[in-house]
Protein backbone atom coordinates (compact mmCIF):
# COMPACT_ATOMS: atom_id res chain seq x y z
CA UNK A 1 0.00 0.00 0.00
CA UNK A 2 0.84 3.54 -0.41
CA UNK A 3 1.76 6.10 2.53
CA UNK A 4 -2.22 7.87 1.02
CA UNK A 5 -3.70 4.44 1.07
CA UNK A 6 -2.06 3.13 4.61
CA UNK A 7 -3.29 6.86 5.85
CA UNK A 8 -6.71 6.92 4.66
CA UNK A 9 -7.22 3.11 5.81
CA UNK A 10 -6.08 4.19 9.48
CA UNK A 11 -8.24 7.58 9.46
CA UNK A 12 -11.45 5.24 7.90
CA UNK A 13 -11.24 3.27 11.23
CA UNK A 14 -10.76 5.93 13.43
CA UNK A 15 -13.28 7.70 12.17
CA UNK A 16 -15.95 4.84 12.28
CA UNK A 17 -14.65 4.99 16.15
CA UNK A 18 -15.74 8.35 16.17
CA UNK A 19 -18.88 7.54 14.96
CA UNK A 20 -19.63 5.05 17.93
CA UNK A 21 -18.83 7.92 20.33
CA UNK A 22 -20.96 10.36 18.69
CA UNK A 23 -23.99 7.78 19.08
CA UNK A 24 -22.81 6.91 23.23
CA UNK A 25 -23.14 10.79 22.83
CA UNK A 26 -27.13 10.66 21.28
CA UNK A 27 -27.97 7.90 23.58
CA UNK A 28 -27.51 10.00 26.35
CA UNK A 29 -29.23 13.11 25.82
CA UNK A 30 -32.38 10.73 24.49
CA UNK A 31 -32.49 7.36 25.76
CA UNK A 32 -29.80 6.75 28.76
CA UNK A 33 -31.49 6.15 31.76
CA UNK A 34 -30.78 8.30 34.84
CA UNK A 35 -28.51 6.61 37.09
CA UNK A 36 -26.14 5.70 33.98
CA UNK A 37 -24.40 9.13 34.06
CA UNK A 38 -20.90 7.67 36.00
CA UNK A 39 -20.68 4.98 34.06
CA UNK A 40 -21.41 6.72 30.57
CA UNK A 41 -18.66 9.28 31.75
CA UNK A 42 -16.17 6.53 31.70
CA UNK A 43 -17.07 5.28 28.47
CA UNK A 44 -16.84 8.47 26.58
CA UNK A 45 -13.67 8.96 28.42
CA UNK A 46 -12.37 5.58 27.30
CA UNK A 47 -13.41 6.54 23.75
CA UNK A 48 -11.88 9.98 23.84
CA UNK A 49 -8.66 8.10 25.20
CA UNK A 50 -8.41 5.90 22.38
CA UNK A 51 -9.49 8.53 19.35
CA UNK A 52 -7.09 10.82 21.05
CA UNK A 53 -4.19 7.97 20.52
CA UNK A 54 -5.26 7.40 17.18
CA UNK A 55 -5.11 11.27 16.06
CA UNK A 56 -1.99 11.69 17.23
CA UNK A 57 -0.25 8.29 16.40
CA UNK A 58 3.13 8.64 15.06
CA UNK A 59 3.18 7.15 12.10
CA UNK A 60 1.11 10.05 10.72
CA UNK A 61 4.39 12.12 10.61
CA UNK A 62 5.55 9.34 8.10
CA UNK A 63 2.38 9.22 6.43
CA UNK A 64 1.84 12.62 5.63
CA UNK A 65 5.33 13.14 4.56
CA UNK A 66 5.19 10.65 2.09
CA UNK A 67 1.45 10.62 0.89
CA UNK A 68 0.78 11.58 -2.95
CA UNK A 69 -2.82 12.25 -3.39
CA UNK A 70 -4.12 11.64 -6.24
CA UNK A 71 -7.12 14.05 -6.67
CA UNK A 72 -8.37 17.23 -4.93
CA UNK A 73 -10.19 14.96 -2.38
CA UNK A 74 -7.67 13.75 -1.44
CA UNK A 75 -5.48 16.50 -1.11
CA UNK A 76 -8.08 17.77 1.13
CA UNK A 77 -8.47 14.80 3.01
CA UNK A 78 -4.69 15.11 3.52
CA UNK A 79 -4.95 19.25 4.89
CA UNK A 80 -7.94 17.43 7.03
CA UNK A 81 -5.76 15.00 8.64
CA UNK A 82 -2.88 17.10 8.97
CA UNK A 83 -4.32 19.65 10.88
CA UNK A 84 -6.15 17.35 13.47
CA UNK A 85 -2.75 15.45 13.62
CA UNK A 86 -1.52 18.98 14.83
CA UNK A 87 -3.77 20.09 16.79
CA UNK A 88 -4.33 16.48 18.62
CA UNK A 89 -1.06 16.31 19.39
CA UNK A 90 -0.99 19.41 21.41
CA UNK A 91 -3.37 18.17 23.58
CA UNK A 92 -2.11 15.67 25.83
CA UNK A 93 -4.32 12.56 26.53
CA UNK A 94 -4.86 12.72 30.01
CA UNK A 95 -6.36 16.05 29.58
CA UNK A 96 -8.56 14.93 26.72
CA UNK A 97 -9.77 12.50 28.40
CA UNK A 98 -11.12 14.28 31.64
CA UNK A 99 -12.88 16.74 29.22
CA UNK A 100 -14.52 14.04 27.87
CA UNK A 101 -15.25 12.35 31.34
CA UNK A 102 -16.21 15.97 33.00
CA UNK A 103 -18.49 17.07 30.07
CA UNK A 104 -20.27 13.98 29.89
CA UNK A 105 -21.09 14.30 33.68
CA UNK A 106 -21.55 18.05 33.28
CA UNK A 107 -24.18 17.51 30.95
CA UNK A 108 -26.43 15.89 33.77
CA UNK A 109 -25.75 18.85 36.27
CA UNK A 110 -26.67 21.49 33.92
CA UNK A 111 -29.67 19.65 33.51
CA UNK A 112 -31.00 19.32 36.89
CA UNK A 113 -29.85 22.69 37.87
CA UNK A 114 -32.06 23.96 34.91
CA UNK A 115 -35.01 22.34 36.01
CA UNK A 116 -34.28 23.56 39.88
CA UNK A 117 -33.69 26.88 38.65
CA UNK A 118 -30.53 26.44 40.75
CA UNK A 119 -27.26 28.13 39.50
CA UNK A 120 -25.18 27.60 42.37
CA UNK A 121 -26.14 24.24 41.86
CA UNK A 122 -24.15 24.01 38.48
CA UNK A 123 -21.43 26.74 39.15
CA UNK A 124 -18.55 24.48 40.58
CA UNK A 125 -19.01 21.93 37.85
CA UNK A 126 -18.67 24.47 35.26
CA UNK A 127 -15.70 26.29 36.87
CA UNK A 128 -13.95 22.93 36.51
CA UNK A 129 -15.40 22.88 32.63
CA UNK A 130 -13.91 26.71 32.28
CA UNK A 131 -10.59 25.63 33.82
CA UNK A 132 -9.97 22.58 31.69
CA UNK A 133 -10.87 24.45 28.30
CA UNK A 134 -8.31 27.30 29.29
CA UNK A 135 -5.68 24.81 29.50
CA UNK A 136 -6.64 22.92 26.76
CA UNK A 137 -6.90 26.39 24.57
CA UNK A 138 -3.38 27.43 26.42
CA UNK A 139 -1.88 23.69 24.60
CA UNK A 140 -3.70 25.20 21.63
CA UNK A 141 -2.88 28.69 21.33
CA UNK A 142 0.96 28.24 22.37
CA UNK A 143 1.35 32.16 23.42
CA UNK A 144 -1.87 32.86 21.52
CA UNK A 145 -5.25 33.86 21.86
CA UNK A 146 -7.06 31.16 23.92
CA UNK A 147 -10.42 32.00 22.83
CA UNK A 148 -9.20 32.12 18.95
CA UNK A 149 -7.48 28.41 19.84
CA UNK A 150 -11.35 27.37 20.85
CA UNK A 151 -13.26 28.73 17.82
CA UNK A 152 -10.86 27.00 15.49
CA UNK A 153 -12.11 23.69 16.62
CA UNK A 154 -15.77 24.98 14.96
CA UNK A 155 -14.94 27.50 12.41
CA UNK A 156 -11.36 27.34 11.05
CA UNK A 157 -9.92 30.20 9.97
CA UNK A 158 -12.09 32.53 11.96
CA UNK A 159 -11.25 34.67 15.10
CA UNK A 160 -12.63 36.66 17.89
CA UNK A 161 -11.50 40.07 16.38
CA UNK A 162 -12.72 38.87 12.66
CA UNK A 163 -16.24 38.21 14.45
CA UNK A 164 -16.10 40.92 16.77
CA UNK A 165 -15.46 43.57 13.69
CA UNK A 166 -18.56 41.66 11.64
CA UNK A 167 -20.84 42.04 14.78
CA UNK A 168 -19.77 45.42 15.23
CA UNK A 169 -21.36 46.40 11.67
CA UNK A 170 -24.42 44.46 11.84
CA UNK A 171 -25.88 45.46 15.38
CA UNK A 172 -26.67 49.11 14.60
CA UNK A 173 -28.76 47.97 11.62
CA UNK A 174 -30.28 44.83 14.06
CA UNK A 175 -31.13 47.89 16.64
CA UNK A 176 -32.13 50.26 14.10
CA UNK A 177 -34.59 47.70 12.77
CA UNK A 178 -35.60 46.49 15.80
CA UNK A 179 -36.58 49.96 17.32
CA UNK A 180 -38.88 50.33 14.44
CA UNK A 181 -40.68 47.32 14.44
CA UNK A 182 -41.51 47.01 18.18
CA UNK A 183 -42.82 50.77 17.62
CA UNK A 184 -45.62 49.03 15.13
CA UNK A 185 -48.81 46.83 16.92
CA UNK A 186 -47.67 43.54 17.52
CA UNK A 187 -49.85 40.41 15.56
CA UNK A 188 -51.44 38.58 17.91
CA UNK A 189 -49.16 35.24 19.48
CA UNK A 190 -50.90 31.75 19.02
CA UNK A 191 -51.55 30.71 22.31
CA UNK A 192 -53.79 27.55 23.44
CA UNK A 193 -52.73 23.69 24.26
CA UNK A 194 -51.49 21.94 21.70
CA UNK A 195 -50.69 18.08 22.52
CA UNK A 196 -47.62 16.50 22.74
CA UNK A 197 -48.48 13.90 20.43
CA UNK A 198 -50.14 16.26 17.66
CA UNK A 199 -47.10 18.49 18.20
CA UNK A 200 -44.88 15.17 17.15
CA UNK A 201 -46.65 14.36 14.44
CA UNK A 202 -46.95 17.50 12.92
CA UNK A 203 -43.31 17.68 13.30
CA UNK A 204 -42.37 14.50 11.22
CA UNK A 205 -44.84 15.65 8.55
CA UNK A 206 -42.90 18.67 8.54
CA UNK A 207 -39.55 16.79 8.66
CA UNK A 208 -41.10 14.75 5.54
CA UNK A 209 -42.08 18.42 3.76
CA UNK A 210 -38.34 18.83 3.92
CA UNK A 211 -37.27 15.51 2.06
CA UNK A 212 -35.77 14.13 5.47
CA UNK A 213 -34.68 10.50 4.84
CA UNK A 214 -36.60 8.79 7.26
CA UNK A 215 -34.89 4.99 6.38
CA UNK A 216 -32.03 7.18 7.67
CA UNK A 217 -32.88 8.68 10.48
CA UNK A 218 -35.37 9.32 13.28
CA UNK A 219 -36.57 11.80 15.88
CA UNK A 220 -36.64 11.70 19.35
CA UNK A 221 -37.38 14.17 22.75
CA UNK A 222 -34.13 16.06 24.25
CA UNK A 223 -34.03 18.79 26.56
CA UNK A 224 -31.76 21.02 24.13
CA UNK A 225 -32.27 20.15 20.28
CA UNK A 226 -29.62 18.75 18.41
CA UNK A 227 -28.43 16.56 15.46
CA UNK A 228 -26.33 13.53 15.13
CA UNK A 229 -24.59 11.29 13.25
CA UNK A 230 -23.86 11.53 9.41
CA UNK A 231 -24.05 8.99 6.26
CA UNK A 232 -26.82 6.49 6.54
CA UNK A 233 -27.48 7.59 10.18
CA UNK A 234 -28.24 11.42 10.96
CA UNK A 235 -31.16 11.58 13.80
CA UNK A 236 -32.46 14.74 14.69
CA UNK A 237 -34.34 16.06 18.32
CA UNK A 238 -36.87 18.05 19.30
CA UNK A 239 -38.79 19.51 22.21
CA UNK A 240 -42.06 20.00 23.19
CA UNK A 241 -43.88 23.21 24.84
CA UNK A 242 -47.68 21.97 24.79
CA UNK A 243 -48.69 25.70 24.86
CA UNK A 244 -45.95 26.82 22.11
CA UNK A 245 -46.16 24.47 18.99
CA UNK A 246 -43.61 26.48 16.98
CA UNK A 247 -40.94 25.68 19.81
CA UNK A 248 -41.33 21.72 18.52
CA UNK A 249 -41.82 22.78 14.79
CA UNK A 250 -39.50 25.16 14.23
CA UNK A 251 -36.59 22.96 16.21
CA UNK A 252 -37.83 20.06 14.08
CA UNK A 253 -36.67 22.20 10.65
CA UNK A 254 -33.95 23.76 12.30
CA UNK A 255 -32.36 20.09 12.71
CA UNK A 256 -33.67 18.52 9.65
CA UNK A 257 -31.57 20.70 7.94
CA UNK A 258 -27.93 20.09 10.23
CA UNK A 259 -29.31 16.38 9.07
CA UNK A 260 -30.10 16.70 5.13
CA UNK A 261 -26.28 18.25 5.14
CA UNK A 262 -24.51 15.09 7.20
CA UNK A 263 -26.96 12.70 4.49
CA UNK A 264 -26.13 14.63 1.09
CA UNK A 265 -22.61 14.59 1.35
CA UNK A 266 -21.12 12.47 -0.97
CA UNK A 267 -20.84 8.66 -0.27
CA UNK A 268 -17.45 8.32 -1.56
CA UNK A 269 -16.28 10.39 1.60
CA UNK A 270 -18.04 8.49 4.13
CA UNK A 271 -15.63 7.69 6.70
CA UNK A 272 -13.09 10.20 5.31
CA UNK A 273 -12.54 13.87 6.86
CA UNK A 274 -14.78 15.22 4.00
CA UNK A 275 -17.67 13.23 5.07
CA UNK A 276 -18.56 15.58 7.91
CA UNK A 277 -20.00 19.54 7.38
CA UNK A 278 -16.63 21.49 6.55
CA UNK A 279 -17.47 23.76 9.44
CA UNK A 280 -20.26 24.67 12.50
CA UNK A 281 -20.62 28.08 10.40
CA UNK A 282 -21.94 26.39 7.40
CA UNK A 283 -23.87 23.73 8.93
CA UNK A 284 -25.72 26.81 11.12
CA UNK A 285 -26.18 28.29 6.98
CA UNK A 286 -28.33 24.84 6.03
CA UNK A 287 -30.08 24.80 9.67
CA UNK A 288 -31.03 28.40 9.71
CA UNK A 289 -32.05 28.62 6.18
CA UNK A 290 -34.16 25.82 6.58
CA UNK A 291 -35.66 27.36 9.46
CA UNK A 292 -36.06 30.74 8.44
CA UNK A 293 -35.06 31.96 5.15
CA UNK A 294 -37.53 28.56 3.70
CA UNK A 295 -39.69 27.91 7.02
CA UNK A 296 -40.77 31.12 7.98
CA UNK A 297 -41.21 32.48 4.36
CA UNK A 298 -45.01 33.60 3.88
CA UNK A 299 -44.80 31.10 0.75
CA UNK A 300 -44.57 28.05 3.17
CA UNK A 301 -46.39 29.73 5.68
CA UNK A 302 -49.59 29.03 3.57
CA UNK A 303 -48.98 25.47 3.61
CA UNK A 304 -47.70 25.24 7.57
CA UNK A 305 -50.76 26.75 7.80
CA UNK A 306 -52.92 24.20 6.40
CA UNK A 307 -51.16 22.12 8.23
CA UNK A 308 -51.72 22.86 11.82
CA UNK A 309 -55.14 22.84 10.92
CA UNK A 310 -55.37 19.54 10.08
CA UNK A 311 -53.89 18.76 12.85
CA UNK A 312 -55.36 21.21 15.54
CA UNK A 313 -58.45 22.22 13.64
CA UNK A 314 -59.57 26.19 14.61
CA UNK A 315 -56.68 27.04 16.70
CA UNK A 316 -57.55 30.83 16.46
CA UNK A 317 -55.68 32.15 13.88
CA UNK A 318 -57.66 32.98 10.96
CA UNK A 319 -55.84 33.49 7.97
CA UNK A 320 -52.80 32.28 6.11
CA UNK A 321 -51.30 36.23 6.24
CA UNK A 322 -52.00 36.10 9.78
CA UNK A 323 -50.31 33.09 11.12
CA UNK A 324 -46.93 34.27 8.54
CA UNK A 325 -47.13 37.46 10.67
CA UNK A 326 -47.28 35.55 13.83
CA UNK A 327 -44.34 33.14 12.99
CA UNK A 328 -42.08 36.29 12.59
CA UNK A 329 -43.64 38.16 15.65
CA UNK A 330 -40.95 40.63 17.09
CA UNK A 331 -40.70 40.23 20.47
CA UNK A 332 -37.56 40.89 22.98
CA UNK A 333 -38.01 37.32 24.41
CA UNK A 334 -35.63 35.34 26.77
CA UNK A 335 -34.97 32.43 25.04
CA UNK A 336 -32.34 31.70 22.26
CA UNK A 337 -33.79 29.14 20.73
CA UNK A 338 -37.06 30.56 20.36
CA UNK A 339 -35.91 34.18 19.02
CA UNK A 340 -36.98 35.99 16.13
CA UNK A 341 -34.73 36.69 13.33
CA UNK A 342 -34.26 40.55 14.16
CA UNK A 343 -33.39 39.92 17.97
CA UNK A 344 -31.55 35.73 17.49
CA UNK A 345 -28.43 37.74 16.47
CA UNK A 346 -28.16 39.96 19.35
CA UNK A 347 -28.39 37.15 21.88
CA UNK A 348 -25.43 35.26 19.82
CA UNK A 349 -23.35 38.39 20.14
CA UNK A 350 -23.97 38.55 23.85
CA UNK A 351 -22.70 35.00 24.53
CA UNK A 352 -20.21 35.69 22.37
CA UNK A 353 -18.80 38.92 24.81
CA UNK A 354 -19.86 36.63 27.99
CA UNK A 355 -17.96 33.21 26.96
CA UNK A 356 -14.52 35.58 25.47
CA UNK A 357 -14.43 37.15 28.90
CA UNK A 358 -14.40 33.80 30.89
CA UNK A 359 -11.81 32.12 28.81
CA UNK A 360 -9.94 35.29 28.57
CA UNK A 361 -10.16 35.13 32.29
CA UNK A 362 -11.90 38.99 32.30
CA UNK A 363 -15.01 37.46 34.05
CA UNK A 364 -14.86 35.03 37.02
CA UNK A 365 -17.95 32.34 36.98
CA UNK A 366 -18.78 33.49 39.95
CA UNK A 367 -20.12 37.00 38.48
CA UNK A 368 -21.50 35.14 35.00
CA UNK A 369 -24.98 35.16 36.22
CA UNK A 370 -25.02 38.85 36.99
CA UNK A 371 -22.91 40.21 33.99
CA UNK A 372 -26.06 37.99 32.22
CA UNK A 373 -28.35 39.60 33.65
CA UNK A 374 -27.10 42.65 33.44
CA UNK A 375 -26.12 42.47 29.51
CA UNK A 376 -29.59 41.00 28.97
CA UNK A 377 -30.97 43.98 29.97
CA UNK A 378 -29.39 46.24 28.47
CA UNK A 379 -29.25 44.57 25.53
CA UNK A 380 -33.13 43.55 25.92
CA UNK A 381 -34.86 45.94 27.53
CA UNK A 382 -36.50 43.04 30.14
CA UNK A 383 -35.19 41.74 33.49
CA UNK A 384 -34.64 38.12 33.09
CA UNK A 385 -37.00 36.49 35.71
CA UNK A 386 -35.17 33.01 36.32
CA UNK A 387 -32.01 31.14 35.85
CA UNK A 388 -33.35 28.66 33.20
CA UNK A 389 -34.49 32.18 31.03
CA UNK A 390 -31.05 33.45 31.91
CA UNK A 391 -27.35 31.67 31.93
CA UNK A 392 -28.63 28.23 32.36
CA UNK A 393 -30.82 27.87 29.38
CA UNK A 394 -28.49 26.74 27.05
CA UNK A 395 -26.62 23.50 27.39
CA UNK A 396 -23.15 24.60 25.34
CA UNK A 397 -21.41 25.68 28.18
CA UNK A 398 -21.49 21.78 30.15
CA UNK A 399 -20.44 20.34 27.41
CA UNK A 400 -17.59 22.57 26.59
CA UNK A 401 -18.34 24.47 23.62
CA UNK A 402 -16.55 27.51 23.50
CA UNK A 403 -16.17 29.13 21.11
CA UNK A 404 -19.53 27.39 19.57
CA UNK A 405 -21.84 30.23 19.52
CA UNK A 406 -20.50 33.01 17.17
CA UNK A 407 -20.62 30.08 14.68
CA UNK A 408 -24.47 30.60 14.84
CA UNK A 409 -24.61 34.58 13.53
CA UNK A 410 -21.78 33.22 10.86
CA UNK A 411 -24.17 30.53 10.04
CA UNK A 412 -26.99 33.35 9.83
CA UNK A 413 -24.63 35.37 7.69
CA UNK A 414 -23.68 32.50 5.19
CA UNK A 415 -27.57 31.78 5.03
CA UNK A 416 -28.53 35.27 4.03
CA UNK A 417 -25.73 35.03 1.04
CA UNK A 418 -26.97 31.39 0.15
CA UNK A 419 -30.65 32.47 0.15
CA UNK A 420 -29.86 35.84 -2.31
CA UNK A 421 -28.09 33.15 -4.87
CA UNK A 422 -30.65 29.92 -4.80
CA UNK A 423 -33.57 32.40 -5.48
CA UNK A 424 -31.52 34.09 -7.92
CA UNK A 425 -31.29 30.37 -9.16
CA UNK A 426 -34.60 28.47 -8.19
CA UNK A 427 -37.74 29.89 -10.63
CA UNK A 428 -40.81 29.33 -8.95
CA UNK A 429 -39.62 28.74 -5.81
CA UNK A 430 -42.47 30.83 -3.60
CA UNK A 431 -45.35 28.93 -5.82
CA UNK A 432 -43.65 25.59 -4.86
CA UNK A 433 -43.47 26.38 -1.25
CA UNK A 434 -46.75 27.33 -0.99
CA UNK A 435 -47.77 24.09 -1.99
CA UNK A 436 -45.03 22.83 0.51
CA UNK A 437 -42.77 21.72 -2.28
CA UNK A 438 -39.60 22.70 -0.83
CA UNK A 439 -37.27 20.27 -3.19
CA UNK A 440 -36.09 22.98 -5.39
CA UNK A 441 -34.46 24.84 -2.84
CA UNK A 442 -33.45 21.89 -0.98
CA UNK A 443 -32.17 20.18 -4.60
CA UNK A 444 -29.86 23.75 -5.04
CA UNK A 445 -28.40 23.52 -1.18
CA UNK A 446 -28.17 19.65 -1.76
CA UNK A 447 -26.14 20.62 -4.59
CA UNK A 448 -24.26 23.64 -4.44
CA UNK A 449 -23.30 23.38 -0.71
CA UNK A 450 -24.10 19.77 1.09
CA UNK A 451 -22.50 17.17 -1.38
CA UNK A 452 -19.16 18.79 -0.95
CA UNK A 453 -18.70 18.02 2.54
CA UNK A 454 -14.99 19.21 3.56
CA UNK A 455 -14.13 19.19 0.25
CA UNK A 456 -13.13 23.10 0.59
CA UNK A 457 -12.65 25.55 3.44
CA UNK A 458 -15.61 27.07 4.85
CA UNK A 459 -15.93 30.19 2.98
CA UNK A 460 -14.72 28.91 -0.21
CA UNK A 461 -17.80 26.34 0.11
CA UNK A 462 -20.05 29.80 0.51
CA UNK A 463 -18.23 31.42 -2.07
CA UNK A 464 -18.27 28.48 -4.50
CA UNK A 465 -22.05 28.63 -3.98
CA UNK A 466 -22.60 32.39 -4.61
CA UNK A 467 -19.93 33.10 -6.56
CA UNK A 468 -19.04 36.24 -4.44
CA UNK A 469 -17.40 36.20 -1.13
CA UNK A 470 -19.38 35.96 2.37
CA UNK A 471 -20.36 39.30 3.80
CA UNK A 472 -23.67 40.41 6.68
CA UNK A 473 -25.00 42.94 3.75
CA UNK A 474 -27.61 39.96 1.95
CA UNK A 475 -28.55 38.75 5.77
CA UNK A 476 -29.20 42.16 6.75
CA UNK A 477 -30.95 43.42 3.41
CA UNK A 478 -32.80 40.50 3.89
CA UNK A 479 -33.95 41.21 7.42
CA UNK A 480 -34.46 44.66 6.69
CA UNK A 481 -36.89 44.04 3.67
CA UNK A 482 -38.61 40.94 5.22
CA UNK A 483 -39.48 43.01 8.48
CA UNK A 484 -40.31 46.01 6.21
CA UNK A 485 -42.64 44.54 4.51
CA UNK A 486 -44.30 42.50 7.70
CA UNK A 487 -44.63 45.54 9.89
CA UNK A 488 -45.74 48.35 7.17
CA UNK A 489 -42.02 50.26 7.68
Amino acid sequence: MTAFAELMAFNRQTEALGAVAERLGWDQETMMPETAAEQRAEEMAAMEGMLHARRTDPRHANWLAKAEAPDDAGRAALHHIRRSYTRATKVPVDLAEALARLTSTAQRVWARAREAEDVEAFLPTLKQVIALKREEAAFLAIGGDLYDALIDDYEPGATADTLGEMFGRMRPRLVALREKVLACPMPAAVSGHFPQAAQLVLARDVASDFGYDWSRGRLDLAVHPFSSGGNTDSRITTRVVERDPFNCIYSTIHEVGHSSYELAIDPAYAFTPLGHGVSMGVHESQSRIYENQIGRSRAFAQHLFARMQAQFGDFGTATAEDFYRSINRVQPGFIRTEADEVHYNLHIMMRFDLERALIRGDLAVDDLEAAWNDRFLADFGVAVDRPSHGMLQDVHWSCGLFGYFPTYTLGNVYAGCLNKAMRAAVPGLDAALAQGDTSGAAGWLRENVQRHGGLRTPRDTITHACGTEPSEGPLLDYLEQKFGDAYAL
